[in-house]
């Protein structure tokens, strides 16, 4: 808890250029790239770092090949861009991903229009992306021998990426401490500070330290409202609101045993229940299946899968994959984000009033807020934000605090990214860990600092074991992630640094109590601090993870 304690004290110390509000990709992406301008920086997250959306996607980084039938060429070309720039920046975290997409007779989509899109989606990569390739019926089955032959009239490969969602944002946060930014999770925004000026500018923010109840003031010349789906509420803690600048689309995954569906790398699937475009997704010994959509009528803090979208992922793989025949018992977890999007035309609440596409307002009183955007254009989202950020900091009248020199955030890697190569770097991490599951577990969310948390069982034997037993997690990762990766409650190691509470039927439950003494040990808990922490997990994992049974 020192690290923590040095930036609290760093919060309440002296002014910042920028004061990013809201921890998620977005947030910490434009912390990221104001603190390697230069600017002193800080971040503020009300509870843990990509504890929102940001740890409930489709874990994709992805040019967006379903956009193209809406028309938005340039949504695609950016996140194509933006993709590329991410596999190298990141290339622990962000890996090449194959797609088999079959086409059956009568679909929506048909072959000649499914392989005219693929190939504007290469066109929009500048061809720089591994190309798709037709295949025929024999080469979908081939590539997934478990999908559905009837009525299959052939199909292509393509590539994407996958990523871990949580572990993208919490690479960018460190990324951005790393460069001077004051970073602190678990810091609630209270309410807004204005000059005694006519134009009542936004000077600071008083803010509540949700763990220990302390509150205090944090001065900035800039503030930026990244709250995604919590931004209109957030811009009315700290002032007037300026009204509805968010529409908010929910959209539900599950996960269930991979060998109960058969695939073997992702499937594009056009579903037959509504002609919507899903995925079927490799996630290590479980599969990822989603998306829905519809209007998010619960806040981002209730939102839940509901057992009627359940249903309809279900029954959609079903009719691909005939062998799987999932049940509600296959389900291991579900869940359910809020897609941030800005509202475009006041008054409209719908999906097709609303654009996948980020927008930045600025506020009579210097509050600049963004909406909208996707997990892939997030580095490219926090620049524009740094651009208008700019523009408000003449406003304050006072000389930027800058810190260094610039440094360009195109070519600096994430923590972990500077790497050889992932695959060498799985190798070395397998045969010296002894266990091929958790070598390329640390290989993957550690990147070239995987010996970081090696060491930790160096030290200390007990720390090599898994955590829980199915899973290639081990005990060093708590005490890493408390330690130096701000984590500091049993949610943000077994939700978020680990995907524990989404691969475990009990959303991790056993493992809170198997772990919470190490946290205890290394965060001085009582006996009552444990039990209220643990209390505390049972309740966020079930509004995180309970099905809504409507």
């Amino acid at each position: 808890m020192a690290t923590r304690q040095v930036a609290l004290a760093a919060l309440a110390a002296e002014p910042f250029d920028m004061l990013i509000v809201g921890g998620g990709i977005t947030g910490a992406g434009v912390a990221r790239e104001a603190a390697l301008a230069g600017f002193r920086t800080a971040l503020l997250e009300r509870d843990d770092f990509a504890s929102g959306t940001s740890s409930r996607s489709s874990r994709l980084v992805h040019g967006g090949v379903r956009y193209l039938e809406h028309g938005h060429i340039g949504l695609v070309f950016e996140s194509s861009r933006e993709r590329r720039l991410l596999l190298e920046l990141a290339p622990h975290l962000v890996r090449p991903l194959a797609f088999t997409w079959p086409v059956y007779r009568g679909a929506r989509v048909p072959l000649w229009k499914m392989r005219a899109g693929l190939t504007l989606y290469d066109a929009l990569s500048l061809f720089r992306n591994t190309r798709h390739h037709a295949l025929d019926r024999s080469g979908v089955l081939a590539a997934e021998p478990a999908l559905a032959p009837d009525g299959m009239v052939g199909g292509a490969r393509y590539w994407d990426a996958a990523t871990d969602d949580s572990r993208l944002t919490l690479a960018s946060t460190l990324a951005a401490r790393e460069a001077g930014a004051a970073v602190a999770n678990h810091v609630a925004v209270v309410s807004g500070l204005h000059a005694n000026d006519t134009g009542r500018r936004l000077t600071g923010v008083v803010v509540e330290d949700r763990l220990t109840g302390m509150e205090f003031s944090v001065q900035a010349r800039v503030i930026v409202n990244a709250t995604g789906p919590w931004s209109d509420a957030t811009a009315a803690l700290t002032g007037s609101p300026q009204g509805a600048q968010v529409f908010g689309s929910a959209g539900a995954h599950i996960a269930v045993p991979r060998n109960r569906v058969g695939n073997n790398d992702a499937v594009t699937i056009v579903s037959p229940l509504d002609g919507r475009v899903m995925f079927v997704l490799p996630a290590g010994v479980h599969t990822i299946i989603g998306t829905t959509e519809r209007p998010a009528h619960a806040g981002p803090d209730d939102i839940r899968a509901t057992r009627a979208e359940v249903t309809y992922l279900l029954q959609s793989v079903n009719r691909c994959f005939p062998f799987a025949q999932l049940t509600m018992d296959d389900v291991v977890s579900a869940w359910c984000g809020i897609r941030p999007l800005a509202a475009v035309r006041a008054g409209e609440h719908s999906a097709n009033a609303a654009s996948r596409e980020h927008a930045i307002t600025h506020r009579a009183d210097g509050l600049v807020s963004i909406t909208g955007g996707k997990l892939t254009t997030y580095r490219a989202m926090a620049a524009d934000v740094l651009a208008h950020a700019r523009h408000e900091l003449p406003k304050s009248g006072a000389a930027p605090l800058l810190t260094h020199a610039p440094q360009p955030s195109e070519s600096t890697p994430l923590p972990g990214g500077d790497i050889v190569s992932r695959e060498g770097t799985m190798a070395e991490a397998r045969h010296t860990v002894h266990d091929a599951a958790v070598g390329e577990r640390l290989a993957l969310a550690y990147g070239s600092r995987w010996r970081n948390v090696w060491s930790y069982v160096q030290r200390d034997a007990s720390l090599g074991h898994r955590l829980s037993d199915n899973l290639p997690y081990l005990l060093a990762e708590v005490a890493h992630a408390v330690e130096r990766e701000m984590a500091a409650t049993l949610s943000d190691v077994l939700v978020r640094r680990t995907h524990v509470a989404f691969e475990t039927r009990d959303s991790g439950r056993a493992a809170a109590r198997r772990i919470a003494p190490l946290m205890a040990a290394l965060l001085q808990w009582s006996d009552q601090d444990v039990a209220q922490q643990l209390e505390a997990y049972d309740r966020d994992v079930a509004r995180v993870f309970t099905i809504d049974d409507v």
